[in-house]
C-alpha cells in the first residue's frame, strides 16, 4: 500500500494498474521433511536430486514490487497457482501473463472481478483471421464457446456456472527484433474497446511482460532465492517471505530515491541499491534519532548515481562461459556410492 501511494499517474497504463503474473521454481536441501512436503522431480533417482517447490508470483508493473505469492509442489501447473492469486486483484486491474494462463474459465473469473487480462494465446488454439469481427489490422473480436468437457482444476459446480460464450479480442503481430526467439505472437484480451485500448497500446503493454522475468531473476539470482537453506518446510516458507521483504524494501528505496530527483526508478540498479544499503546498515542501526533522517537522505542521494544506462536493442547469447567441474553426475544415493567405494577397496 505504501508503494502504491507513491506511484504517479505517469506509471499507470491508460489510467489503470497493471499486474504481471508468472511461475518459477526454487530448490531446497534434500531432507526427509522437505521431501515429504515438496517432493523432488520424478525423473530424479532417490537421493540424487533436491526437493523443489513451485511458486506463483504477482508483480506490480508500476513499482516492480511483489504483490502476492503462493507456494506449492513442483508438479503444480502455473494456472492452478494463478487461481489462488486472483483474490489479490483489485477492481480495475489489468493482469498480464504468458500463454500458460490463457484459459476460458480464467478469463471469465478475471472479468467477474471487474478486472481485465492480456495473455498470449494458448498454443492449443489455432489462429484464424477469417472469423470474427475485424476492428483493425490483425485485430478482431471473436466469440469463444464454453469447453465441452470440464477442465482439470475445476469442480463440476464451477464448470456449470461458466457462461456459454465469451467475447474476447485477438491481436496477431510479428516480432523482428534480434535475440527474440518468438517471431509470431497472438494475444487474447478482454479489453474490447478499441478506441480506448488501441492495438499498438496493447502490443506495447505485452512487451512489458518481460519485466516479470527480470524481477524473478533479481529474486533468484541477485538476492539468492534460487537455492534455499531451510531444512524444514516451515523454515523454507519463512525464508521465501524474508526474500520478498528484502526485495520490496529495495524497490521502496529505489522509488524514494527516484522521486527526489524526478527520474524513473526503472533506471536505477537493484544490485547497486543493495550494495549501498548493505554499507549503510551499520550507520543506520547505530545512529541517533537526530541524525537518522540525515543518513537516510544521504543514502537516497547516493542511489541516484547507480542509474542503469539505456541499451535499446541489446542482444546477448544464452550461453555459459564458466565450465563445469569434470565430475560425473550423481546417479545413485551417496550412501550407495560410499558402500561401493568401500567394497571396491576391500576386494
Amino acid at each position: 500500500m505504501v508503494l502504491k501511494k507513491k506511484v504517479s499517474e505517469e506509471y499507470l497504463w491508460c489510467g489503470r494498474s497493471v499486474k504481471v503474473i508468472d511461475g518459477s521454481n526454487v530448490s531446497m536441501p534434500d531432507t526427509e521433511a522437505n521431501q515429504k512436503e515438496y517432493p523432488q522431480h520424478k525423473n530424479q533417482a532417490c537421493g540424487c536430486g533436491f526437493t523443489i517447490a513451485k511458486v506463483g508470483v504477482i508483480f506490480s508493473l508500476a513499482t516492480g514490487a511483489v504483490i502476492a505469492l503462493v507456494i506449492d509442489i513442483f508438479k503444480t501447473h502455473d494456472i492452478q497457482l494463478a487461481r489462488k492469486l486472483y483474490e489479490f486483484l483489485n477492481p480495475g486491474d489489468v493482469l498480464l501473463g504468458d500463454r500458460a494462463f490463457c484459459a476460458y474459465a480464467d478469463l471469465v473469473k478475471i472479468k467477474s472481478l471487474e478486472c481485465d487480462a492480456v495473455f498470449r494465446k494458448h498454443q492449443s488454439r489455432k489462429t484464424e483471421m477469417r472469423h470474427g469481427k475485424i476492428v483493425g489490422e490483425c485485430d478482431k473480436l471473436v466469440t469463444w464457446n464454453k469447453p465441452r468437457k470440464c477442465p482439470n482444476g475445476l469442480t463440476k459446480e464451477e464448470f456449470d456456472l461458466l457462461p456459454e460464450t465469451l467475447m474476447v479480442r485477438e491481436i496477431y503481430f510479428y516480432i523482428n527484433i534480434p535475440g527474440f526467439r518468438t517471431k509470431q505472437v497472438s494475444l487474447i484480451t478482454t479489453l474490447i474497446d478499441e478506441e480506448i485500448y488501441s492495438t499498438v497500446k496493447i502490443v506495447r503493454l505485452y512487451g512489458e511482460r518481460w519485466s516479470v522475468e527480470v524481477n524473478l531473476k533479481h529474486l533468484k539470482t541477485t538476492l539468492g532465492m534460487d537455492v534455499l537453506r531451510g531444512k524444514t518446510p516451515s523454515l523454507v516458507r519463512k525464508e521465501i517471505w524474508a526474500f520478498l521483504l528484502a526485495y520490496n524494501l529495495l524497490r521502496t528505496l529505489m522509488i524514494e530515491a527516484a522521486s527526489k530527483r524526478k527520474v524513473s526508478h526503472f533506471n536505477l540498479s537493484l544490485q547497486g541499491t543493495r550494495h549501498h544499503f548493505d554499507n549503510f546498515i551499520p550507520k543506520l542501526s547505530n545512529a541517533s534519532e537526530k541524525v537518522l533522517l540525515q543518513i537516510y537522505k544521504t543514502l537516497l542521494n547516493i542511489l541516484i548515481h547507480k542509474e542503469v544506462p539505456q541499451r535499446p536493442g541489446r542482444c546477448e547469447p544464452r550461453v555459459r562461459k564458466r565450465r563445469p567441474k569434470a565430475y560425473p553426475l550423481m546417479k545413485k544415493s551417496r550412501q550407495q556410492l560410499s558402500v561401493a567405494i568401500i567394497c571396491k577397496s576391500i576386494f
